[in-house]
């Protein structure tokens, strides 16, 4: 709190003094002390006039509308009467013999009542000058009273009664009182009924100790509250809200209560705000505050939260105590009157006037003073002081303009000082008033003057010095405007914005708006606009190309916008009204063109209006004259991301990226390291149309494909073919096409549209870019529509494929008719088709369809003139046309056809032409059957034996031999067939071992083999072949002792394999054996090997 100035009049000094503001504007403030005199003061401290009384001031009072101060005073029965607007004093005759003593004028009209010392009363009609004495109204002095809405008049006396009279001064009520009643009020009690507004209840403190309250629809009634002694006495009260009375008493505390009747009594809120006295309370409604004052110093309160104390202001050098309270009726000053007899008025509530240009703001600091600042170049403020308390501010690069009314007092801004220019008069009272560098622009009633703040020291023509906007045969009327340093522009009732443009001297640009504009807010270089229409709606106007784009979730409380000052964050603009601010950011250039999105809202403390915005920063003017900057939630984490928790960092990203920050994006993604995250920002680079940066993003993140697609597109300069490309890689293919369509390659979306093999809008696309391509793009489409299986639709597209002059293509299509046309059962035109066509594979592929639609014949016609021999057979033998199979089996190559051919041949008994068709089918075992079974050709079944070495067969030559009584070639091809227990068991029962054993001897044999043959021959003593076996299985001894057994007829082999038996054994004691046996130790004759 401010104090704007103090009274100190030395003839006041030791005495208590009375003031009273002037209602209304509160520009006037009347004091008067001991000197007899009522002095009046502006509200800067200036004192404008005074009033000579005949003694002391007995009682002062304005009337409703502040035009009239009426002053009684000792020692006269005249009314003193200073006119406000005249500064003029006259004095009325009251007419009443004795001393007045009650003075008070009505809340409505012009009435004037006046009480005396015996209980008389005076009501005085000034607008027609009529006087009505009421004698005898009281029986004793008239203390106090109040009029209510009504123009009821409650008086209240010494002679502890209280009447409630009419203007025409007629008694309607009246009620007792304990003992005698002070400060008299009318008010409302709160009620359930919300649509009472008459006010009708009476209170008036009694006896300094009870409340009372008599309500006039209740004379029956009064309520008299009393509080605890401890309180002390009621030194004040006032009605505040829904029928709430706050209650200062003389020991320092205040209480709330409501006058509802289940609450009537209880204390809502009690607060010792004073310790040792309380001297006075003062309710503003405007503020919605409660001021009390004593012990030096005064406590100011928030209505809406008591407890929380707004503000303290201490007078120390106030030793003797404070007195009376009083707010302005604006709530902007609260006087304080002391019982030294000085006053002091502070400055509570400052006109919230400021204005900005570029970085520089202006504000007024009190009512006589303005502050320029410059916060972001850190510039000291400067303080100006102004010669009258202004309506309007206004600040340019190097100008200030304050005014009121119809003038305007210009400062030209120095390095270190400001110096006052001049005034101008405008032709009306002026709404505002905006600066730049040279030029002013003043809108007043609906015109606007644009004209040079220093023409003198321009060399300029005489008519570019100044220009009265609109045109006289321009019938609209200027609601708002704006001035950048290039372009004046404002807004009609009409709904037109023009602009114009201040170096050419003429206009360039106009835009019709549907209804009025009222409100109009350019950026910092006026290539962008925000304007408010009627309809409270916002939207962004671009001059460039005329466009318009509406602002969403656009609150209809906006009270005004602010463009971002930073350079970097171009777009970024923020609405407020009182409560909040909503940060938005113009995306100009993106993949789906220019829009306005809603970034985030932040809330801002109560009278805080925004002036300048930059870098997210928000400097905000206060009531108190003072600026202070809040960050918008939007941007509030990017001065401090290392501190940030990686969830919120994660959420700040998104948010940052809505407003375009992609260094910022970046620098957050390197502390996220999350590959997420920089998908995140590749996507919006995309959006955007950041190549550059997109580029760089996915060379970080390794994704190559990326980087390759966007090098080859990065130099476009056609917008829609660049953000067309940009649309097709984030996958938004129909706004892809949209923007080729609209560039000047409309040809690349039926290119995309074919990648994409989406044919349907590939197909419409062809008929208006490309007519010449509807036979490609239906061929492809008819491929895919027969892989879904929408087969009519396929055949459609072959059909339309065919162009006749491009062979390849029409063969692929003629193709696809022929196999749609099998499919839908057209098989007559589809195998004519595949007939006449050169290729085999739509030959088989046709004969594939025709075969699963069991339409053998034709399949195997097909297969058979596709050269498909194989499958033309197998087709044929499915419908048993075995003569066709007989004359394809030369050029088959499958075995499995020759083998259904030969099992045919076989079963109609037609022997030679199955045997061969097994050979073909390399079936050896059917092969041998036929030659042993039915052909009595077993030379033909052993040799094929001999040649495949077929087990199967080797059994059945075998048992063919054994029926015949030929065991010895039997037993060689059990053998042949791995069947040697049986070999062996007809060997022995046939007497044929030796075959056996010659046999086997060639084959790879096991041990078992030849220990089971050369038992045999031991069992037959026949002891070189039992020998020989023997050592054939390794059982070297029993071996070496059957061969030294043998007769000498076999002597010389016998010994031969005997010295192989030790050799082979590398025993030496078998060695020692063979070695006696030679030299004859054993029978005396030696043995020797004839040669």
């Amino acid at each position: 709190m401010k104090r704007v100035f103090s009274l100190l009049e030395k003839t006041w000094l030791g005495t208590p003094i009375k003031f009273t503001w002037q209602k209304t504007s509160g520009n006037y403030l009347a004091v008067t002390g001991a000197d007899h005199i009522v002095k009046i003061f502006d509200r800067h401290g200036q004192k404008r006039s005074e009033i000579n009384l005949s003694g002391n001031c007995v009682a002062m009072d304005w009337d409703k509308d502040g035009d009239i101060l009426a002053v009684i005073a000792e020692k006269s029965s005249c009314i003193y009467l200073w006119d406000a607007n005249t500064n003029k004093t006259s004095q009325l005759d009251s007419g009443m013999r004795d001393q007045l003593s009650f003075l008070l004028w009505s809340k409505f009209g012009s009435f004037l009542a006046v009480g005396t010392v015996k209980g008389n009363l005076l009501i005085y009609n000034r607008q027609t000058s009529r006087k009505i004495p009421v004698l005898g109204k009281h029986t004793k002095r008239i203390t106090c009273g109040c009029w209510n809405a009504e123009n009821m008049l409650a008086l209240g006396g010494e002679d502890k009664m209280i009447t409630v009279s009419n203007q025409e001064g007629d008694t309607i009520r009246q009620t007792p009182v304990r003992a005698e009643p002070s400060n008299m009020q009318f008010s409302m009690m709160k009620t359930d009924d919300r649509t009472s507004t008459a006010e009708s209840t009476i209170s008036v403190v009694v006896g300094k100790k009870t409340l009372f309250l008599f309500n006039l629809n209740e004379p029956d009634s009064p309520i008299d509250l009393e509080f605890q002694q401890r309180y002390g006495n009621i030194v004040c009260y006032s009605w505040y809200g829904d029928g709430y009375i706050l209650i200062g008493f003389s020991r320092g505390i205040f209480v709330v209560i409501s006058t509802h009747i289940r609450e009537i009594g209880q204390e809502i809120f009690q607060a010792r705000d004073h310790k040792d006295s309380l001297t006075s309370i003062a309710v503003s409604q405007t503020l919605n505050k409660a001021a009390t004052c004593g012990d030096n110093c005064i406590k100011i309160h928030d209505l809406a939260e008591l407890k929380d104390m707004y503000a303290i202001i201490n007078l120390d050098d106030e030793n003797k105590g404070l007195g009376t309270l009083s707010w302005t009726d604006d709530g902007q000053l609260l006087a304080l009157s002391t019982q030294r007899g000085s006053l002091h008025v502070f400055l509570t509530k400052l006109p919230v006037l400021g204005d900005a240009c570029s970085t520089r703001i202006a504000y007024l600091t009190s009512l006589l003073e303005v502050t320029i600042a410059n916060p972001v170049e850190g510039e000291l403020p400067v303080t100006v002081s102004v010669d009258v308390e202004p309506n309007f501010v206004a600040v340019g690069l190097y100008h200030l303009a304050v005014g009121m009314n119809n003038r305007a007092w210009f400062y030209v801004l120095g390095e270190n000082a400001v110096k006052k220019l001049k005034d101008v008069e405008y032709l009306g009272t002026v709404a505002s008033v905006c600066l730049h560098s040279d030029y002013a622009a003043a809108l007043f009633e609906g015109k606007v003057q644009l004209h040079l703040i220093e023409s003198e020291m321009l060399d300029t023509q005489e008519e570019r010095e100044t220009r009265l906007f609109p045109a006289v045969d321009d019938k609209c009327r200027i609601l708002c405007h704006a001035l950048t340093g290039d372009f004046l522009i404002y807004g009609t009732d009409t709904g037109v914005i023009q602009y114009f443009y201040i170096e050419d001297w003429q206009f360039v640009n106009d835009y019709r708006h549907p209804v009025s504009v009222k409100k109009i807010f350019p950026d910092p270089n006026g290539t962008r606009l925000v304007f408010i229409d009627e309809k409270s709606d916002g939207y962004v106007y671009c001059p460039v190309n005329d466009a318009t784009y509406e602002i969403p979730d656009f609150s209809p409380t906006i009270k005004g916008v602010l463009w971002e000052n930073w350079p970097m964050d171009k777009g970024v603009f923020i609405a407020y009204d009182d409560d909040k601010v909503y940060t938005y950011v113009f995306h100009k250039d993106t993949i789906q063109g220019s829009k306005v999105v809603l970034a985030g809202g932040t809330k801002v403390p109560f009278c805080h209006k925004p002036l300048l915005l930059y870098n997210g920063e928000l400097t905000c003017q206060t009531q108190s004259g003072k600026i202070n900057n809040i960050y918008l939630s939007t941007h509030s984490l990017l001065h401090s991301l290392k501190d940030v928790e990686l969830n919120d960092l994660r959420q700040m990203l998104t948010q940052t990226l809505m407003l375009k920050r992609f260094s910022d994006a970046w620098e957050m993604c390197k502390i996220l390291n999350d590959h997420a995250a920089w998908n995140e920002l590749a996507r919006a680079c995309l959006h955007h149309m950041e190549v550059e940066f997109a580029i760089r993003v996915y060379r970080t993140i390794g994704n190559v494909g990326m980087v390759m697609s966007l090098e080859q597109i990065k130099g476009i300069e056609d917008y829609n073919l660049l953000a067309g490309h940009l649309a097709m890689f984030t996958n938004d293919f129909n706004l892809a096409q949209d923007l080729y369509l609209a560039s000047s390659c409309p040809i690349a979306a039926l290119e995309m549209r074919r990648d994409l093999q989406h044919w349907d809008s590939a197909l419409q696309l062809a008929k208006r870019l490309a007519p010449d391509q509807i036979p490609f793009i239906s061929k492809e489409y008819a491929i895919q529509l027969e892989f879904t299986g929408d087969y009519v639709n396929a055949l459609a597209h072959y059909e339309k494929g065919i162009t006749g002059d491009n062979k390849e293509h029409d063969e692929v299509c003629l193709a696809g008719v022929a196999q749609m046309s099998i499919r839908m059962g057209d098989i007559r035109r589809g195998v004519s088709l595949a007939l006449k066509h050169p290729s085999r594979v739509l030959k088989r592929d046709c004969g594939a369809i025709l075969e699963n639609m069991k339409q053998f014949s034709e399949a195997a016609q097909l297969y058979e003139k596709g050269l498909y021999y194989d499958k033309a057979a197998s087709v044929y033998i499915r419908c048993k046309n075995w003569a066709k199979v007989g004359e394809l089996l030369p050029h088959v190559s499958s075995p499995k056809i020759h083998l259904q051919y030969a099992k045919a041949k076989e079963a109609d008994g037609r022997y030679k032409e199955a045997v061969v068709a097994y050979e073909n089918a390399k079936q050896w075992n059917s092969v041998i059957r036929i030659y042993l079974d039915h052909l009595n050709n077993p030379e033909k079944a052993v040799s094929i034996v001999r040649e495949t070495q077929s087990l199967d067969g080797a059994k059945m030559v075998a048992r063919f031999f054994l029926q015949l009584g030929d065991y010895g070639s039997a037993i060689q091809f059990l053998v042949m067939s791995k069947c040697n227990n049986e070999a062996f068991t007809l060997a022995q029962q046939h007497n044929k071992m030796e075959i056996y054993a010659d046999i086997i001897g060639s084959e790879d044999t096991t041990n078992e083999d030849y220990q089971s043959i050369a038992l045999y021959f031991e069992g037959e003593k026949r002891h070189f072949q039992a020998g020989k076996f023997f050592l054939l299985c390794g059982q070297y001894s029993r071996a070496l002792k059957h061969l030294l057994k043998c007769p000498s007829s076999e002597d010389n082999a016998a010994i031969e394999m005997a010295i192989e038996t030790v050799g082979q054994a590398k025993d030496e004691l078998l060695t020692s054996q063979l070695i006696d046996h030679l030299m004859g130790e054993s029978d005396g004759m030696p043995k020797g090997i004839c040669l």
